[in-house]
């Protein structure tokens, strides 16, 4: 069916969607005083659902009004339902590149004839019109696939009374009552309704811009922990709850090294085989002690039993080798495994597992659950990794015991998007770790940590500076902060 023809009459029967119905048919089509007022608010909703929809996705949008937000979204296909006629045909009219279509969305038979599924499902501003929540999500389940994100924005509760005042002082336009429900109920029905939430964020706690004072207050005050939850504005994002069982993965092992050479032989011979086809991949860093020749060595001893690949860094840093060796993959999952060893190898198929299932999307491993061996890692630097964590678990949304853990899963796929999308954040990270963790958080990932049992190294040294690395973490908090949050 074509979107851009296609109708279903509106419903008529309700008495709360006919005063809805009402209310739409009679919105002004052009800038009248109020919209002009209300045009610092619509400007950052907008430029915040771009950070979370990149450009060039396939977006369907519920609700869709007269199709401005679809539009600023910059789809490659974009679909907008709504169920006044008036509004629609303002929409075709201001937006002939978009696909429009009358009906109601609560009507099964108005989603039904939408086939195609999308990248991202919006519902703005409407959700707490809907006579049936959860009922109505469901229905968006065959438009999805596996990546597809559904995005919830709303005004929170807490603001309810604020809005009355602005009605009664005609800075807004009056609105039938609407529902307003809080965060933890709009949790509970996509729970039910089958969707996960990925990340919950606030924004905007002064919806004017007040000579600056106000964009100033809602980039870099508003985030803050704490001070969010008194933000005008939430957004939701989630994610269709599918598991896949049966399903088989091919995956790439790549073990950046780097003065290593007593750990190599032992990487291959503690390596389980856990997957439809495994490649190792090591990533030498122009080491001193023949990790470069050791790594050779035991490729071709083991080349009967293994496919083992050996390449020579290019730059410097673990986070360029794993950017050199991810580039040489041919699995599809990518897994990171640091060649001192601390992390098992053994764990690896656990990690594999949770992807492999559609439990997770980004494993990262965590060795602050599990009591380590002895000297596995100094107090001052445990003391650090618990600071960090929670830090970095407020700037992506999920919780994060351990950032630093050098093991790190990922669909290939899910990569490539990120590599793409690497100019957002730039060639910052020379550890490896949070270019994958932000570029995760960006994409809307499905973060999971699983817990490993940390060992003390057998051979070598640590290659990290304490107070030399401590001072890079802190500059890449507050770079994090302004990427992921002052947006």
């Amino acid at each position: 069916m074509n979107p851009a023809q296609s109708s279903i009459s509106p419903p008529v029967g309700n008495l709360r969607k006919r005063e809805f119905l009402q209310y739409a048919e009679s919105s002004p089509k052009g800038g009248d005083r109020l919209s002009k007022f209300n045009a610092a608010y619509r400007e950052d909703d907008r430029k915040f659902m771009r950070f979370l929809i990149p450009p060039g996705k396939r977006v369907l949008e519920l609700g869709c009004g007269q199709g401005e937000l679809l539009a600023a979204l910059k789809p490659s296909y974009g679909v907008g339902i709504d169920f006044s006629v008036n509004t629609i045909a303002k929409a075709r009219e201001l937006h002939p590149d978009l696909h429009f279509v009358l009906g109601d969305v609560e009507n099964p038979a108005t989603l039904a004839g939408i086939e195609d599924p999308f990248d991202y499902i919006v519902i703005a501003d409407t959700i707490g019109m809907f006579e049936d929540i959860d009922g109505t999500l469901r229905l968006v389940h065959h438009l999805c696939t596996p990546s597809t994100r559904i995005i919830i924005s709303y005004y929170s509760h807490l603001w309810e009374p604020i809005l009355k005042v602005a009605e009664l002082l005609r800075l807004r336009r009056r609105r039938p009552k609407i529902n307003y429900i809080a965060t933890v109920d709009f949790l509970n029905l996509m729970d039910i309704a089958d969707f996960e939430v990925i990340s919950q964020e606030q924004r905007q706690l002064i919806p004017l811009r007040w000579f600056g004072i106000g964009s100033f207050v809602n980039r870099f005050i508003a985030p803050l922990p704490v001070i969010r939850h008194l933000c005008l504005r939430t957004y939701l994002v989630g994610r269709p709850v599918l598991k896949f069982p049966d399903r088989k993965y091919s995956v790439s092992i790549v073990i950046p090294c780097r003065n290593e050479k007593g750990n190599i032989e032992s990487a291959i011979l503690r390596m389980p085989r856990f997957a439809a086809k495994q490649e190792i991949l090591f990533v030498e860093g122009n080491s001193s002690d023949g990790t470069f020749e050791e790594c050779e060595r035991v490729r071709d001893a083991y080349k009967d039993n293994w496919d083992i690949k050996v390449l020579k860094q290019d730059g410097k840093g673990k986070g360029d080798a794993v950017r050199k060796g991810f580039a040489s993959a041919t699995g599809d999952v990518l897994m990171i495994l640091d060649a001192d060893l601390t992390m098992p190898p053994e764990a690896l198929p656990k990690y594999h597992s949770l992807i492999e299932t559609g439990k997770a999307e980004f494993v990262n491993g965590t060795r602050l659950i599990y009591p380590m061996e002895n000297e596995a890692m100094r107090s001052l630097n445990l003391i650090a990794n618990r600071c960090f964590a929670y830090l970095f678990s407020y700037l992506v949304n999920t919780r994060l015991t351990d950032t630093l853990c050098g093991t790190k899963v990922l669909l290939r796929k899910d990569y490539e998007v990120l590599a793409r999308e690497r100019e957002y954040f730039g060639n910052f990270d020379p550890f490896g770790d949070f270019d994958l963790i932000f570029g995760a958080a960006k994409q809307n990932l499905k973060i999971v940590e699983t817990a490993i049992h940390y060992k003390a190294r057998t051979f070598g040294e640590t290659q990290i500076s304490r107070f030399r690395d401590g001072w890079l973490l802190l500059r890449m908090v507050w770079f994090a902060y302004r990427k992921l949050k002052a947006i």
